[in-house]
């Protein structure tokens, strides 16, 4: 018994997969609380607060080591939101249920306090988080958990990882249906009656020695094995002196996390150049012994701790601790913490990262010089009660645009290069 096909099932049911398909790329929609500004510079002024303070742990559209942000103005009030992002601890501590369940759903791990930022800080924040990039919502929809959103100007490679999927997948599909296409052609052909040169055609076999010996499949195959080297190879140059992730072996196992994060001991209180100087200075023995003459060891316990021991051995022979130096930037840069710190007042995590929550120190950013300009180009300067741009300010009074590091030259070579 003969089966009747009709051909118009197969594009029916290939334009169904597509139409799902392209559902399943639809992201959701919220309702933005109308106090949040869209305008361009509120957004590109929260996205530079984001990726100097929440980047690390959340992401506009996908769950991270935080919730995905994108929408909480929809889901919590803007006076809510403030709280939580200038001292969630304080919010959970007052048992505020929603605090409190978040706390609980992500492992009550805490996040850090940003008590320095001013309310239009915070509202350019929030307007970064419901209205920028809104094209990580597609990727994510895209990507599941895995996708991953790269700064950066050019496409993203995982945009491209994205785009090649989409296309393999629709090569796959159109080769499923020539294939249909081909078969139920066959088997009506093979009804009919055909002269011998036809038959012998209809019922050829492929030769696939033939098919992998041609010039056209050793030219494709070449091209690919080229593309992939020259693409890896591109990739490897673009991190030559990049230290990102470095995370060297100290003398003595100092841990941020526990001074600087449970503690709360201030950076400059060790780094104390910082604010006066180029460098941020490495702190002598003499500044741990301000606390280990009188803290021995750790939670209280009994005895010496043998890291803390290594500080009296120090001080006892006269010899510095020889700590090794985690940040590096090429003698050709020139970079001073007091202009930054104490005039721009940028805050240490800005490039350092969550040092407070480090059990060991790492690189934290690039520290290339991208990076940098990017920053410059981003940044606004915090003019208010600093005298220092007063004239600047008067000068840039006619621009509508808010004075950025980029207009006081910041993008000038001999800044950096001297």
């Amino acid at each position: 018994m003969s089966i009747k096909r009709s051909l118009t099932s197969v594009p029916l049911k290939l334009s169904t997969l597509m139409m799902l398909f392209f559902l399943m790329l639809g992201t959701q929609v919220f309702a933005v609380n109308p106090e949040v500004s869209d305008s361009e510079e509120a957004i590109a002024a929260g996205k530079s607060i984001f990726n100097a303070n929440c980047k690390t742990c959340h992401k506009l559209d996908q769950k991270n080591v935080g919730p995905a942000l994108r929408g909480v103005t929809d889901r919590r009030s803007i006076d809510w939101t403030k709280k939580f992002i200038r001292n969630s601890q304080a919010l959970i501590a007052s048992g505020d249920a929603q605090a409190v369940a978040i706390y609980n759903e992500y492992n009550q791990l805490a996040m850090p306090n940003h008590e320095f930022l001013s309310d239009d800080d915070l509202m350019n924040l929030l307007a970064y988080v419901e209205y920028g990039d809104k094209a990580d919502a597609t990727v994510a929809a895209a990507g599941g958990e895995g996708a991953a959103v790269a700064g950066g100007a050019g496409i993203p490679s995982e945009y491209l990882t994205i785009i090649l999927a989409v296309l393999v997948i629709v090569l796959l599909l159109i080769l499923i249906v020539l294939g249909l296409i081909i078969s139920i052609l066959t088997k009506y052909l093979k009804t009919q009656p055909l002269d011998e040169a036809d038959q012998a055609f209809i019922n050829q076999k492929t030769d696939f020695k033939k098919i992998f010996r041609s010039d056209a499949f050793v030219v494709i195959i070449t091209a690919l094995v080229v593309a992939f080297v020259v693409k890896t190879a591109l990739d490897e140059l673009y991190t030559i002196g990049v230290q990102q992730g470095y995370a060297p072996k100290q003398p003595i196992a100092f841990s941020h996390q526990l001074h600087a994060g449970q503690f709360e001991i201030p950076c400059q209180y060790c780094h104390t150049g910082v604010e006066i100087g180029k460098s941020a200075n490495i702190p002598s023995a003499n500044i741990c012994m301000n606390c280990h003459m009188h803290i021995q060891n750790v939670g209280g316990k009994d005895g010496i701790s043998p890291e803390i021991a290594k500080i009296y051995a120090a001080v006892d022979e006269n010899k510095p601790i020889e700590w090794v130096r985690v940040h590096n930037l090429p003698d050709l840069s020139y970079f001073n913490h007091a202009q930054h710190v104490a005039v721009g007042g940028v805050e240490c995590q800005t490039c350092h990262g969550p040092i407070e929550e480090m059990e060991v120190v790492y690189q934290h950013s690039t520290l290339t010089m991208g990076w940098c300009i990017d920053c410059h180009r981003q940044t606004s300067i915090r003019t208010e009660g600093n005298e220092y741009y007063d004239k600047l300010v008067q000068l840039h009074s006619g621009s509508k645009n808010a004075l950025k590091v980029k207009d006081i030259g910041g993008l000038e070579c001999a800044k950096c290069h001297y």
